[in-house]
This record gives C-alpha cells, sequence and structure tokens, in this order.
C-alpha cells in the first residue's frame, strides 16, 4: 500500500476576498466532490444478479478502496476472499456517470439480505442510528470484540499524531476542506492516510487499503481521524480490528458506549498536548 496518494481531483474557483475593508478577487482551490454509485453482483455464476447497493458523495480517487472498505465494514463481506472484483462500471448510459459507478463481483458464496440491506441505509442516509439496537445490530453483523493483548502507545507518540497527519494531507494543504483517516503503528509511524469530504468514506478507504492488501485485522495499530468520533466510525474501526482510535474532536455519548462494548480504546480532543482517554485507558502506556 501507498502510504498516500492524493485524491484526483480539485477545482477552481475565483472569489472575491474580503480582509479587513480591502475586497480584491481572487483563485480558491475547492476539494471535488462527486457521487459513487456502489453495485454489487451476486449469486451463483450462471445466475448472477447485480444492483445497486448504495450512493455516497466522496472526493474522487481511490474508489476501489472506499467500495472494498464500505463492504467489509457494512457487513456485507467478511474478507478479501468474498470478493472477486472490483471496476468501473463499462455499461453506464450517461457521460457524467463514467469513473462515477463501482461495481463489486461477490463471490458466489456470499449471500445478500437485501430488505435488511435497503432498511439499513436507508436509515444510515436520512435519520441515521440509535442506542442499544444499532450496537447490537453491529455485533450480529460479525463486529468482533477486540482482543485484550497490546499494543501499548505512550501518550507523547499520542501527541505526535495529529502534526503527522496533517503534515501528509497535501489536498488539505490545498483546499482546507477535506477529512482525514490516518494508520500507524504503536510507534507513531505513518502507515497509510486517505482523503475525503466524508469522514466515513476517508475511514473507509484505508479499511479497503488494509482489505485489498491482505492485511486485516489491524490489531496492533492506531487510527488517528481528523474530526469528532461518531458511532459508525467506532463501528467500522472495530470490523477492521483497529484497537485503539484517536478523534481530534470529540465523541458521542453513543460512540464511548460502542467502543467500551467492543473492547476499544477510545481518545478524544488529541491536540495541544493534550487528550481524553474514555475506553480502555490501559492501552496508553504509563496508565
Amino acid at each position: 500500500m501507498d502510504v498516500f496518494l492524493p485524491p484526483t481531483s480539485y477545482e477552481y474557483a475565483t472569489v472575491h476576498k474580503v480582509v479587513g475593508g480591502a475586497i480584491a478577487p481572487a483563485t480558491d482551490v475547492l476539494a471535488a466532490e462527486e457521487p459513487l454509485e456502489i453495485r454489487v453482483g451476486f449469486g451463483p455464476a450462471a445466475a448472477r444478479t447485480h444492483r445497486t447497493l448504495a450512493i455516497t458523495m466522496r472526493t474522487p480517487g481511490h474508489d476501489m478502496e472506499l467500495a472494498a472498505g464500505f463492504l467489509l465494514s457494512e457487513g456485507i463481506i467478511r474478507g478479501r476472499a468474498d470478493l472477486n472484483g472490483l471496476l468501473y462500471c463499462p455499461d453506464v448510459q450517461k457521460p457524467e456517470e463514467r469513473e462515477n459507478v463501482v461495481r463489486a463481483e461477490l463471490a458466489a458464496s456470499v449471500s445478500l439480505d437485501l430488505p435488511r440491506l435497503e432498511r439499513h441505509f436507508y436509515t444510515s442516509s436520512s435519520c441515521g442510528v440509535c442506542g442499544k439496537t444499532s450496537i447490537e445490530a453491529v455485533h450480529a453483523a460479525a463486529c468482533p470484540v477486540l482482543p485484550t493483548t497490546g499494543p501499548r502507545v505512550a501518550a507523547e507518540i499520542i501527541h505526535a499524531l495529529p502534526e503527522r497527519q496533517r503534515a501528509a494531507q497535501a489536498v488539505f494543504e490545498q483546499t482546507g476542506g477535506l477529512h482525514a483517516s490516518a494508520l500507524f503503528d504503536a510507534h507513531g509511524e505513518l502507515l497509510l492516510l486517505r482523503e475525503d469530504v466524508g469522514r466515513h468514506n476517508a475511514l473507509d478507504k484505508v479499511i479497503g487499503a488494509a482489505l485489498l492488501a491482505n492485511q486485516l485485522p489491524l490489531h496492533q495499530h492506531v487510527l488517528l481521524v481528523s474530526g469528532r468520533a461518531s458511532f459508525e466510525l467506532v463501528q467500522k474501526a472495530a470490523v477492521a480490528g483497529i484497537p485503539v482510535l484517536a478523534a481530534v474532536g470529540a465523541p458521542s455519548s453513543l460512540a464511548v458506549q460502542a467502543a467500551h462494548n467492543f473492547g476499544m480504546t477510545l481518545l478524544g480532543f488529541v491536540r495541544q498536548q493534550r487528550f481524553n482517554i474514555y475506553t480502555h485507558p490501559w492501552r496508553v502506556a504509563g496508565i
């Protein structure tokens, strides 16, 4: 896996920049945002079915990683063996769909509960997920409790993670408009970083890259996300086997509850040489 490959596109806009009482024309750089349709092919070889599973707004680039990570973190596949291949759909009808529709061909052994998936993705896109029922649903989708062994991460290493992440965010420096998910080892070495306009997409790209490289589960790794820690980010990290999730922003109450149940160490407000430990503090050395 490449540690960091920037998304493939950003755009320029003409703006009027106001500084104090002065107004002057200027050029601004914008992070590109386009819809990605994820389709799946499933069923026996003699009777394959293809259908749209989800549409997400994303920053173009690493689309195969995004689709693979989405399928894994949503419990549709359990591992690399469930995925036969990924490709841009060649038979799209409109020019704007070109390279904006990805088809994942699932192994014949993968069975899909389509009514459940339709209800789940409708709920996720409209009003979110809630409470105890959601956590039980994640467990039912084979999200394992994390192991009670390593890594132990020193506080000084955790303090250094945001700056190491920011230094690698080439597109953020241009646009200021992207979220990032960065994967580190227990010594603070940056292993992989992905950016996207959506925080969930950035994490799915990281997970998808690890999945396609046959590197799951990520039991010895630390994940840093650039925004707040939501329930869905905790869920996705747990599916990938990540034991330590650090967020620059605040966690939600449900994120804390989920991290506790999954055996994950959850850190919030990781910035300016401070952070809060919300769950399983034993993975922070010295605690």
